[in-house]
């Protein structure tokens, strides 16, 4: 009777022990081999909530993310490497390095974004380490170490945003060093179509450079009017990319505003948003009492408009006199100095 005892004891202890074991392996395991998860702690914010988006459509529009007691989390489908954005409330992007079965962990404070940690895959891991390099570079600094990091690592999907950043979307974008790379990095990635994708628009981006003439393009804006190329064969005219949920685009929307009531109907806008609901696209515009042309078409990155003119990011603009590009992707003071001095 006594050795029934001890002997149910030892097996209902060691039962606990294997369920035990069996939960803290099903909870390390985290996400299946088909997704990627994201988990997140910050400080200095309790209830509140974030997007997520990615370029080439892996992520259905604009997604939301929502925050309690400062924690997150989010899982989406994933079935090769990518780079998804998280955009935060005060309108940051930070860009994350998704893997199939991964996950990584975000940690820091919601009050200094610039400075969060994220662990838990290599690529995340090697680019927490490049921000931290050149926190302090200046940006030809910053440019010179992103080509060396792609030269280092040309396996690693940060070079994608590396290239974008430092490359592409800046006021004297390097067409060529960009594609240079680009292909590095493909003899590494041969079935990255994210890559590919971009090496296909670098190839294009000569005929879109400045001094080009403006390519042939149409589309219908939000009222139902067809905006086209031929609408640019006089005057000057800037074509801009924008989002409701980016603060940058927004703020070169309310420049380019003031230009063209300061210009007295001299500069033409149009723009183009990468907005995955029109609704938010009209309100933003409406808040700001906005009525130039506006295209939203629903596709993001991917919308035709964009493909056809070479532009790859937001907010990005091409100033155009007498169908010719003139300048791109200015910003800020450099937006409103070269407006102001073709005025003249």
């Amino acid at each position: 009777m006594q050795f029934h005892i001890h002997y149910s004891r030892y097996v209902s202890e060691s039962l606990s022990g294997v369920l035990l074991l069996l939960t803290l392996l099903l909870s390390s395991c985290g996400v299946d081999g088909s997704h990627f998860k994201i988990e997140g702690h910050l400080l200095n914010i309790n209830q509140s909530e974030f997007y997520v988006y990615a370029e080439n459509g892996s992520v259905d529009g604009l997604d939301t993310i929502h925050v309690e007691g400062g924690r997150f989390a989010y899982e989406v489908p994933c079935k090769h490497s990518t780079i998804l954005y998280l955009v935060f409330p005060n309108y940051s992007v930070v860009p994350i390095f998704a893997q199939p079965g991964k996950s990584v962990s975000i940690k820091g404070d919601a009050s200094h974004l610039k400075e969060i940690e994220i662990k838990g895959t290599d690529d995340n891991e090697l680019y927490t380490k490049f921000r931290e390099q050149v926190s302090k570079a200046s940006p030809p600094e910053a440019k010179r170490a992103a080509e060396v990091f792609i030269g280092d690592h040309p396996e690693s999907v940060v070079g994608l945003w590396l290239i974008k950043k430092h490359f592409i979307s800046d006021a004297l974008p390097d067409y060529q060093t960009a594609l240079r790379l680009a292909k590095k990095m493909q003899s590494k990635q041969t079935d990255q179509a994210d890559l590919s994708r971009m090496i296909l628009q670098l190839n294009s981006m000569s005929h879109v450079g400045v001094g080009s003439v403006l390519p042939t393009f149409s589309a219908y804006d939000t009222k139902g009017r067809l905006v086209s190329s031929s609408d640019f064969s006089s005057g000057l005219a800037v074509i801009c990319t924008w989002a409701s949920w980016s603060y940058d685009s927004m703020d070169m929307l309310r420049t380019l505003k003031q230009l063209q009531r300061q210009s007295g109907g001299r500069l033409k806008v149009v723009s183009l948003s990468v907005d995955a609901s029109r609704s938010d696209c009209d309100g933003a515009l409406h808040a700001d009492s906005i009525s130039w042309s506006n295209v939203c078409d629903g596709k993001m990155f991917d919308s035709q408009p964009l493909r056809q003119l070479g532009m790859m990011g937001v907010p990005d603009n091409i100033i155009v006199k007498d169908n010719r590009i003139v300048a791109r992707n200015l910003m800020g003071m450099q937006l409103h100095d070269k407006i102001m001095a073709l005025l003249k």
